[in-house]
């Protein structure tokens, strides 16, 4: 059985990550964003999800130790929402308010051919959005994935580890494929 952990940053859906996870019958729980990294390695994690979060990450670069885990994992990382745009500050990204803010239901359109985290993905779905900022700009080393009309980069993969970042909510039932989305991440 895979163990995924979800870093809880403080979202409103982190449970619902959390249980996603369990539904698809990976070994998981949530874990502060405090938990140091060398604890979640003797804990045998395959994978974490960082969570979306009520901090602003486009006003405030700090989230618990995701540094630490985005530094030192070996293993796949899905950021989501807040997540998303820790990820990529963290890698030399931006991330600003949005000029738009997006809350509830959201037409998304994917990028590329082939990527794995959306195999078997339509090419556009409805996805679920709750967020006041966004990643304007990619980090090097990163590839776009999926927009929408008022967020050109709602998802993206770092090139160099398994890192993939999300500014939708998959969790979320509204979310068309969001559980397609999750298993193609554990595998």
């Amino acid at each position: 059985m895979v163990r995924i952990y979800v870093i809880d940053n403080g979202g409103q859906w982190t449970h619902r990550e959390w249980r996603t996870l369990r539904d698809l019958e990976v070994e998981t729980t949530i874990v502060p964003n405090t938990t140091l990294f060398s604890d979640l390695e003797k804990e045998n994690v395959q994978g974490l999800v960082l969570s979306g979060g009520a901090p602003r990450i486009g006003l405030d670069s700090n989230l618990g130790n995701c540094a630490e885990y985005l530094d030192k994992a070996p293993f796949p990382i899905l950021g989501i929402c807040a997540g998303h745009q820790f990820m990529a500050r963290h890698f030399g990204g931006r991330v600003q308010p949005s000029q738009l803010p997006e809350f509830g239901k959201v037409k998304l359109t994917i990028c590329t051919e082939d990527d794995p985290l959306f195999k078997g993905v339509s090419k556009k779905s409805i996805v679920w959005e709750s967020h006041n900022d966004e990643v304007t700009v990619l980090p090097k080393d990163f590839t776009k994935l999926a927009e929408s009309d008022n967020c050109k980069i709602q998802a993206m993969r770092y090139n160099k580890k398994p890192f993939y970042g999300l500014q939708f909510h998959p969790e979320v039932e509204h979310t068309q494929f969001g559980d397609k989305i999750f298993k193609n991440f554990i595998q």
